[in-house]
């Protein structure tokens, strides 16, 4: 069975999508209809920017969205999803890309979570750490312990690669913990906040507004949403995953296990880099079937 994955923010480039763009005139089309939706040449900055530029959350995520959902599109009639899942901002990309949500309605999410973010980041200062080495309960354990300041498991990437999230206090305390547990690696990442934990309860509470008054269709296929890693096609709970998504963790290992137990055979990732396909190798490689 085919899956197709889409990666989320961190797999940006300078001059990602420039090539679709000059070799499909359906590409052009769909850019340049996001330049106007978007009321700036996005375009731009994607193949022309600054690496800092294109670090900003509210263009990274619909940079990002949109070269993986027009990847998805220029194929037309071979792009045949039998599931999909995306890695946070990545599964609006599979939603649309599986047609449970039009382009258009999309890319707005995307623009309006990307705003809401920033400015949830902007509240209080917070970021996150990429912990190696450990196994996911003892990264688990550490963060539970933690009781005077805020931080916990965000994205569970692959078996001994776990995100977690916090303020700023709460990470610098558990990176000093789980390297005396014995961790490769607890180290800071480049980012705007804490994504995926409770300090991103202001966005969600403005996405789910504009969730609600967007119309969501039911899929081609399966889409595996991050807050369960289940398959879902019924459109109302799509919607209510989705709107849990920014303070819940992505649970990418068990998602993939469960693409692969569900008949996976081969994964194919839309988008820029191939971040995914590492991970979908190494989470494979632990799964039993039959």
């Amino acid at each position: 069975m085919k899956a197709y994955v889409f990666p989320g923010q961190g797999a940006q480039f300078v001059g990602m999508g420039k090539d679709l763009y000059d070799q499909s005139p359906l590409a052009k089309e769909y850019f340049e209809k996001a330049n106007d939706i978007l009321g700036y040449r996005i375009t731009d900055i994607m193949f022309e920017g600054t690496p800092e530029d294109l670090k900003q959350t509210k263009v990274t995520q619909p940079a990002v969205f949109l070269h993986s959902v027009i990847s998805a599109l220029v194929l037309g009639n071979d792009f045949k999803p039998e599931m999909v899942a995306g890695h946070s901002l990545g599964e609006f990309s599979a939603l649309v890309a599986a047609g449970a949500l039009s382009f258009e309605d999309g890319l707005k999410l995307v623009y309006a979570r990307a705003m809401a973010m920033q400015k949830a980041c902007e509240i209080e200062p917070s970021t996150m750490a990429a912990v190696l080495g450990l196994a996911d309960e003892v990264v688990e354990e550490v963060c539970e312990g933690i009781k005077d300041a805020i931080v916990v498991p965000a994205n569970y990437n692959c078996p001994g690669q776990l995100v977690i999230s916090g303020s700023i206090e709460g990470i610098d305390k558990a990176c000093e913990l789980l390297k005396e547990k014995g961790a490769k690696r607890a180290l800071k990442l480049p980012v705007g906040g804490a994504f995926h934990s409770p300090l991103m309860q202001p966005a969600s509470e403005e996405l789910q507004a504009a969730i609600n008054a967007t119309t969501f269709s039911t899929p081609i296929c399966p889409v595996y949403q991050n807050v369960n890693a289940y398959p879902q096609t019924e459109a109302e709970a799509i919607k209510q995953n989705l709107i849990a998504q920014l303070t819940a963790p992505v649970r990418w290992t068990q998602t993939v296990k469960n693409m692969v137990t569900d008949g996976a055979t081969e994964f194919f990732e839309l988008g820029p880099g191939d971040v995914l396909k590492g991970l979908v190798k190494k989470i494979s490689a632990e799964v039993t079937v039959g």
